[in-house]
């Protein structure tokens, strides 16, 4: 066993990131003749918006050795992310893929309405991520590993990095993971290597609808039964709110929750859904690196995720520290009569009182 290495950053976050492409103007992908170039990765967008939110941020991943590669290093070094352990791969390409607005589409059945993506990640940089590549000394260099369930789906190797790092043993850090069910990733595969995943992990975030989707698990209360082993499970159950449940503590039997506490999502006039759920995951990481209460990591997640979905692009930028916890801090009615709306977290408003309204 080697030794335990020295926590050099807040937190270190593990995956892919890929150059996105958002369309000028609205209508089919199809339709749409220009679009705009942004990046895009679950676990970047955490490490970015950590490290804008004040905290110190790592992202370990592969990328091309093409201008693509380059300009995600770029872009997510200029949000102050450390990505000295980024390797470049001059055999693979950086991937990339185009999107609508709306909410992400689920598959050739979801709803209309609902976004397209996609992908040209097939063959990546990143997908060749493996435990030979990854050394232990930098994936356990934070207080704190986040990974999700999307590096688990793109390859064999990727698969078995990730088992790696959820397994539980002595000198890890706190291993924090988003099940981010991806259907089209796990065309041909089995989700519940997603369950596998997750149980190794202390703190897991997943959604009521990919719970659903994955392994037919409905409800807050059932998916704890289904993943009991992580101390802490937040369950996202959309517009509605979250319900994070805890394990232990003293006087507690053992495998039984010693609390859990459900708070309501803000109301939000929203410009597009993806990327909230990762700045969700960064504002309830955040808290919990403070030290604060369930109830206010959980706010803090909502905060988080309102910065993003009043965007169109993947990240939103955080409100300053003392504006996120004035908001965390209100009542319950107060919070319950809370809007946010594109703008509210712009430093320096004169107009943000109609953007930040009690209705």
């Amino acid at each position: 066993m080697t030794a335990t290495p020295q926590h050099s950053v807040d937190v270190v976050c593990l995956g892919e990131s890929m150059v996105t492409f958002l369309p000028a103007e609205g209508g089919r992908l199809a339709d749409v003749p220009t679009f705009h170039r942004a990046i895009g990765g679950a676990e970047s967008n955490v490490a970015c918006t950590l490290a804008r939110a004040g905290h110190s941020a790592r992202w370990i991943s592969r990328v091309g050795a093409d201008g693509f590669g380059e300009h995600l290093v770029d872009a997510i070094a200029a949000a102050g992310v450390d990505v000295s352990a980024v390797q470049r791969d001059p055999h693979r390409p950086t991937g990339i893929y185009f999107r609508t607005a709306g909410e992400r589409a689920t598959g050739p059945d979801a709803a209309p309405g609902r976004g397209e993506v996609v992908y040209y990640r097939a063959g990546s940089a990143a997908s060749a991520l493996s435990p030979a590549l990854v050394r232990r000394h930098d994936a356990w260099s934070g207080r704190v590993l986040h990974l999700t369930g999307i590096t688990g789906a793109l390859s064999a190797t990727c698969q078995a990095l990730m088992r790696r790092l959820t397994h539980r043993e002595p000198g890890r850090p706190l291993v924090s993971f988003d099940v981010n069910h991806r259907p089209a990733l796990w065309h041909g595969a089995d989700p519940w290597l997603l369950t596998e995943l997750a149980r190794g992990c202390d703190l897991v975030f997943v959604g009521e609808d990919e719970a659903e989707a994955a392994w037919g698990v409905s409800g807050a209360a059932a998916i704890r039964r289904a993943l009991p082993e992580p101390h802490t499970l937040v369950v996202k159950q959309g517009a509605a709110g979250a319900t994070v449940f805890t394990r232990g503590g003293p006087g507690v039997v053992p495998g039984t929750d010693s609390e859990s506490v459900f708070v309501p999502a803000l109301g939000v006039d929203v410009v597009a859904h993806v990327g909230a759920g990762d700045a969700f995951a960064a504002g309830f990481l955040s808290a919990t690196l403070r030290g604060l209460p369930l109830r206010d990591r959980l706010r803090h997640g909502h905060v988080m995720a309102a910065a993003a979905l009043t965007v169109p692009g993947d990240l939103g930028t955080p409100p300053a520290r003392a504006h996120a916890d004035a908001l965390v801090a209100l009542d319950d009615d107060a919070w319950g009569r809370l809007r946010l709306g594109p703008g509210w977290t712009a430093a320096g408003r004169t107009d943000a009182e109609p953007r930040v309204s009690q209705t």
